[in-house]
């Protein structure tokens, strides 16, 4: 499923869209978390980031998969599938930290949403839920900048 597109390798083009999403996660669910003020600005689209962005990365990390099997299939040479081993490690943790920072999100959202049920919350989980989103928001952009940078070297490295 996530190998081809119109023949074409999958994951050069699905990687952008984590290559958009996640930091527009990152940048909205820390300013959500705090810029009290800006939340009924912020709320929807950091929202709809939340499921967007982890489904963005996983697109990319399965069809980076792929890929790496058709690499491997084709015989490319250690050197070049070592790069692509660490830039997939790499994929892997910025997926798994933007899935966190999009439920913590979520829950930041609901407890923030003046619902009978988040009202009844004591105070200092804002605080908490708002602490979790800007360190996985920090920890997810590194991680976008890792493996971004990886994949760069292992298709650039030598080229130019």
């Amino acid at each position: 499923m996530f190998k081809e597109i119109m023949g074409l390798p999958a994951h050069p083009m699905l990687v952008h869209a984590a290559v958009v999403f996640v930091p527009l996660l990152v940048l909205l669910a820390i300013g959500f978390a705090v810029l009290p003020r800006l939340r009924s600005r912020l709320g929807w689209a950091a929202a709809i980031l939340a499921v967007v962005a982890p489904a963005s990365a996983l697109f990319a990390k399965e069809s980076g998969e792929e890929l790496k099997k058709v690499l491997t299939e084709k015989g490319y040479p250690a050197e070049i599938i070592n790069q692509v081993t660490e830039h997939q490690e790499y994929g892997d943790l910025m997926f798994w930290f933007a899935l966190g920072l999009g439920v913590a999100t979520g829950l930041m959202i609901f407890a923030a949403s003046g619902h009978p049920r988040a009202q009844a919350l004591p105070k200092w989980v804002n605080l908490v839920l708002a602490g979790i989103v800007v360190v996985l928001g920090v920890v997810t952009a590194v991680y976008t900048y890792l493996t971004g940078d990886t994949g760069a070297q292992a298709v650039w490295q030598g080229v130019l």
